[in-house]
């Protein structure tokens, strides 16, 4: 009965889940003029994406982060603005947009984590086998 009574009163004031969604968005501020796009078509170029998001202010990149091997999108990439103003009226613009036939989501960039170095190669005994460290010993 509660979730009735709750439901009502939500629904009497007019909010709707898309108004809730953009106070929760108003307080939140950014600290990077560098946003995250997900959701991006294959399709999707470093052009296409910034000819949609370059009305929203100076927009210094747009890249579409690509495969290595095949060439092709990953479906996500970044746009970085000259202003941390410019970034939130394109994360407020193109939130939840079509591009490409695609629904975009535009969240801040989380600064890139630092990858452990790959540790080097052990170089083969004069016996011929090298020590694999869980296992035991092992041939070539």
């Amino acid at each position: 009965m509660a979730f009735v009574s709750n439901f009502r009163r939500v629904i009497s004031n007019g909010l709707t889940r898309t108004s809730l969604l953009s106070q929760v968005r108003d307080n939140s501020t950014l600290t990077t003029p560098r946003l995250f796009v997900s959701g991006l078509s294959r399709m999707t170029t470093d052009v296409k994406l910034k000819e949609a998001f370059s009305p929203f202010g100076q927009l210094l990149e747009a890249n579409v982060i690509k495969d290595r091997a095949s060439g092709r999108s990953k479906g996500f990439g970044f746009v970085r603005y000259a202003t941390i103003e410019d970034a939130e009226r394109a994360q407020e613009g193109m939130n939840a947009k079509y591009l490409d036939g695609w629904v975009i989501f535009v969240d801040p960039a989380k600064p890139r984590e630092p990858r452990p170095r790959p540790q080097p190669e052990p170089e083969p005994s004069e016996t011929g086998f090298r020590v694999n460290k869980t296992v035991g010993w092992c041939g070539n």
